[in-house]
């Protein structure tokens, strides 16, 4: 197996030359045209890094990967045995993810790379501004690249992904296959595991874009400072020449401070002052129209065809960040002239029908995201709104409660469902979204229904014809995970049938199954 983007004429590099960039040595022709982390993932000719892991060490793979044709192992001292066990030439470093992203880059050519690279981190948004980036790369003219949490695309060419940030490897190999592709433009979206876990390593974007920050990946990182500390890495040398930095959430204004390259800021907030401004002008169900304002005082208008003022705000993160790579803000103006048609795939995906109530299904997972979208259907919807969420199980259990006060305190009806419990008893994760919901005294009504299509059809018939249901958590896909077992099972399909079973069937497609 081959990863969906390694590029078609790799370069051989000898071996004697990549363990000089991983600090130590090797004497002999051994040559290597690729780096993969997975043995699944080796094609002839690739070094095997077999890296140590939460579980288990890669070096227990490296025999499938010497089967598989790799020509070299780069490890730590803990595999050490089992790669020479091999016969393949070995390098041994203390820390090899620290070296991975300097190696890739190494071996794929791509510590240079003929076209600018954005790259876009925070908690919320991450998606949707990598696509507003590449959809106005588009109109400029220009042939992209992106590679975003929900997919990866070179021109015409589109799979989806695994993590939000690849491997290093994986990374690099998609670097290499947008240069042999001649794009002109790429979007990354760069989560903080990626900086922390040193998946961006070698990587250093021309304009790197901040978000936002709220409560999330507590799993990960010990408080809220540690995990902004690793978001604020990404605004120096070692991966960005300059940034945008957007000032809607308090951590802005630390993510400038720390900031070692030079930033710019921006906001949609009207009680902030920053270099740029967006303001809302419109807010409908199909679309949001703002106004960008440079620090020069030049207006630019534009219409998103995405819900939400936090929509806009992603628009104008993406905008100023193109203009800080140089392009002239009258070529932003043109390309903005008619509405741009973003369709950022599992976020707020419209299941409605002609009739009835108006139905999102949602891939948002935090306190924030909840009520950025609750805010922007209420803006829309005049009628009862209701949202249906679950939390992962195995995932940050510390935002559970917050979800549950945030539902409570945003919408009129809250259903509480499961949604991926993995090896979590799911009855606890309910109880803590539960038990956030029901603290608040708001007067909405909560309501616990396990079974998520029993839910949505509980919160469609609450709602009423003129209302909205808001199914947080979904988006697009099609499965549930359940005790490590993949239920098939589509939230947004499932919705779709639930309308037509209420009396509102969609007239411009036949419903289809999972």
């Amino acid at each position: 197996m081959t990863h969906a983007f390694d590029p078609r004429h790799p370069v051989a590099v000898p071996l004697s030359r990549i363990a000089g960039v991983a600090g130590t040595q090797h004497r002999g022709d051994t040559v290597l045209t690729g780096v993969a982390v997975s043995s699944g993932g080796v094609r002839p000719g690739a070094l095997f890094a077999a890296l140590p892991g939460r579980r288990s060490h890669g070096a227990e793979h490296v025999q499938a990967a010497a089967a598989a044709g790799a020509t070299a192992v780069l490890t730590d001292p803990a595999g050490a045995g089992r790669a020479a066990a091999t016969g393949l030439p070995v390098l041994v470093v203390d820390d090899p993810r620290a070296v991975l992203g300097a190696v890739a880059a190494a071996v794929y050519g791509t510590a240079r790379l003929p076209f600018p690279v954005f790259g876009v981190t925070g908690t919320n948004g991450k998606t949707t501004t990598v696509h507003v980036l590449d959809a106005v790369l588009r109109r400029l003219g220009r042939r992209t690249a992106h590679s975003s949490t929900v997919d990866r695309r070179i021109g015409s060419t589109t799979a989806a992904s695994a993590l939000t940030t690849p491997e290093a490897p994986e990374l690099h190999a998609f670097l290499a296959a947008a240069a042999e592709a001649r794009v002109e433009g790429v979007a990354l979206e760069v989560s903080a595991q990626a900086l922390t876990r040193h998946r961006a390593d070698g990587v250093v974007v021309d304009v790197a874009g901040f978000t936002n920050l709220s409560h999330d990946h507590l799993d990960d990182y010990a408080d809220m400072d540690a995990y902004l500390a690793a978001k604020a890495e990404f605004f120096t040398p070692a991966h960005a020449r300059a940034g945008v930095v957007s000032l809607d959430s308090p951590a802005g204004r630390r993510i400038v401070a720390a900031a070692r390259v030079p930033v710019t800021t921006v906001t949609v907030r009207p009680d902030v002052a920053a270099d740029w401004s967006v303001r809302v002008t419109e807010q409908r169900a199909d679309g949001t129209r703002a106004e960008l304002t440079a620090p020069d005082g030049a207006v630019l208008a534009f219409t998103v065809a995405l819900l939400g003022a936090h929509a806009a705000a992603d628009t104008g993160l993406a905008l100023a960040m193109l203009a800080v790579s140089g392009v002239p803000f009258a070529a932003l103006r043109a390309a903005t002239a008619s509405p741009l048609d973003v369709v950022v795939p599992g976020r707020m995906a419209d299941a409605s029908a002609p009739t009835g109530p108006r139905v999102w299904v949602d891939f948002a997972h935090t306190p924030d995201a909840f009520a950025k979208s609750l805010e922007a259907v209420r803006a829309v919807v005049p009628g009862t709104v209701a949202i249906v969420l679950g939390a992962d199980g195995d995932r940050d259990p510390s935002k559970r409660h917050a979800m549950g006060v945030v539902a409570a305190t945003a919408a009129d009806v809250v259903v509480v469902a499961d949604h991926h419990p993995r090896t979590e008893a799911p009855d606890p994760i309910r109880a803590a979204i539960l038990a956030g919901a029901r603290s608040v005294g708001t007067g909405a009504v909560v309501v616990e229904e396990p079974d998520p299509a029993r839910a949505i059809r509980v919160a469609i018939e609450a709602v009423g014809d003129d209302g909205a249901v808001y199914w947080a958590g979904p988006g697009l896909t099609d499965y549930r995970d359940v005790d490590g077992v993949h239920v098939p099972y589509s939230s947004f399909h499932d919705a779709e049938r639930a309308l037509a079973e209420a009396g509102h069937p969609r007239r411009t497609c036949e419903l289809s199954a999972p």
